[in-house]
């Protein structure tokens, strides 16, 4: 399964929220494959704590291999090569977490022919060796999603199964560009029928998540005043309006991650001994992530609506 990963804006938790979901999923039993298709800013190793390739990396990552230069893109197995302790460790039951990073100082490009050729074939053959693959995409109307949605539509890819997250967070502003990138002019739905995609199966596999939503009646605010909290269950209210008139709303969300302090300072995984023993972590997190990965498999959340 191709999990696509997309977001209108930066700053919306998309890298950090998946790299979460698809350890989660590792955990669960799955093998999972990351794959950093944020071109212009291939950072996704900072994340898994691979010092390596923090930036992207030298030895032929994805821009190498999709632009032709390299026959297979560098893999980095993080249980092996992480260099935080607790993710050195296979657990006992988890499954393989490979990560395919970008090319350091790779930036943007084109996706010709051959390149959306070279895509498809590397999808292909993802989907046979792992059960869940994520794409993690540049953020906004970018050359990587319009790739991705061109490799998706090529015949040789019609018996895959894949499916869309857009992150956005809980804010005015976000929710409006959320809405623009799936249903507006060069969005995922128009950029997708150029491709040949029928709009409704791309409505079918697509869901939303929220990041960084407060909750005003979770226990980490109890100190706020009684007016703060008022304001935020009406601003809260507000954006449940909004995001139901943009077709942004609850009937299409596949789950919200709340915010979290460590997530605030540091993108990183959020471990259990995180959560349980070091309490840096709060346990409404780790159960979003948790929900979210076994979500994005479970048929009946991707029920036409």
């Amino acid at each position: 399964m191709l999990i696509f990963a997309a977001s209108d804006k930066g700053g919306t938790g998309r890298s950090v929220t998946s790299s979460n979901v698809l350890y989660r999923s590792a955990l669960q039993g799955n093998d999972v494959c990351y794959l950093d298709f944020d071109f212009g800013s291939p950072t996704s190793g900072s994340i898994f704590d691979v010092v390596e390739v923090e930036r992207g990396t030298r030895d032929g990552g994805l821009h190498s291999y999709l632009l032709g230069v390299n026959a297979e893109p560098q893999r980095l197995e993080i249980w092996t090569e992480s260099d935080r302790a607790s993710l050195r460790d296979r657990p006992l039951g988890a499954g393989r977490m490979v990560l395919m990073p970008g090319d350091i100082d790779g930036g943007e490009f084109v996706a010709t022919s051959e390149v959306i050729d070279r895509c498809c074939r590397l999808f292909l053959r993802l989907d046979e060796e792992f059960d869940v693959c994520l794409v993690d995409l540049s953020a906004g109307r970018s050359y990587a999603l319009e790739m991705v949605l061109a490799a998706t539509s090529m015949p040789a890819m019609q018996t895959v199964k894949s499916r869309w997250l857009v992150y956005h967070r809980w804010t005015r502003q976000h929710v409006i560009a959320a809405s623009g990138l799936v249903y507006g002019e060069r969005g995922i739905f128009d950029t997708g029928k150029r491709y040949g995609h029928k709009e409704g199966d791309l409505a079918d596999s697509l869901r939303f998540v929220h990041t960084a939503v407060v909750d005003p009646d979770s226990v980490e605010l109890a100190g706020l005043q009684a007016e703060q909290v008022a304001w935020l269950r009406a601003c809260d209210s507000s954006l449940k309006d909004l995001a139901g008139q943009l077709r942004v709303g609850r009937s299409l969300l596949l789950g919200s991650v709340p915010l979290d302090p460590v997530l605030q300072w540091r993108e990183q995984l959020i471990s259990d001994n995180d959560v349980l023993m070091r309490g840096i972590a709060n346990p409404s997190t780790r159960s979003a992530f948790e929900s979210l990965a076994r979500k994005i498999i479970d048929d009946s959340a991707w029920e036409p609506l």
